[in-house]
């Protein structure tokens, strides 16, 4: 079963045995958009600023275009009509999401920041090489760059998933879920939580 939510804050709370655990907000304030069998059902998120005709004609119904719409199935929204929230109170037993959103874009990029790389000595006249990649291959043999050679270029700006997330404490009067650990995105970026128990 799938949700959408806006990331809003990392913080940090605190459990009744005093651990400091350090969770990302979600805010997930989900309607039913449409659907089309008894478990499948479309969720929407958020209101669209700009819609196209097309988009407006298609959610007429509603009366407003949504920001983000996923499809998702599950036996208990049977009773859910158009227009109806969807209460958190789905995931009073679940413990782990996996999450999914484009993580931040970081613009070009070289190898150090980009992968890791450890770049050249900063002693005997390298002035210019502590950053740079050093060697990328062979010469003659075998006379070319292998692909997916680790170089620099785009970083960021990628749908990520990160799996398995502990789902810490759920507010259900403010809608927000506390997942343990970070989320990939931007502040209000939508982000796809995906559980898997139900």
């Amino acid at each position: 079963m799938k949700i959408i939510g806006k990331k809003k804050i990392m913080t940090q709370i605190f459990k009744d045995t005093g651990e400091v655990v350090p969770v990302t907000v979600i805010a997930c304030e989900n309607l039913v958009i449409a659907r089309k069998e008894d478990d499948k059902v479309y969720v929407g998120l958020g209101k669209k600023k700009k819609a196209n005709k097309a988009e407006k004609g298609k959610y007429s119904s509603l009366g407003f275009v949504p920001q983000k719409v996923v499809m998702t199935k599950y036996e208990g929204f049977k009773d859910k009509k158009v227009g109806d929230n969807i209460d958190l109170d789905i995931l009073d037993e679940v413990k782990k999401v996996d999450v999914r959103s484009i993580s931040k874009g970081k613009g070009f990029a070289g190898v150090v920041k980009r992968w890791g790389f450890s770049g050249g000595p900063k002693t005997h006249g390298q002035s210019d090489r502590l950053r740079a990649p050093g060697s990328i291959g062979a010469g003659t043999d075998p006379a070319r760059v292998f692909p997916g050679k680790k170089m620099p270029g785009r970083l960021g700006g990628k749908i990520v998933t990160v799996k398995n997330l502990e789902v810490v404490k759920i507010d259900h009067k403010n809608n927000l879920i506390f997942v343990k650990g970070g989320v990939p995105g931007v502040k209000n970026a939508i982000v796809e939580i995906n559980i898997k128990d139900i």
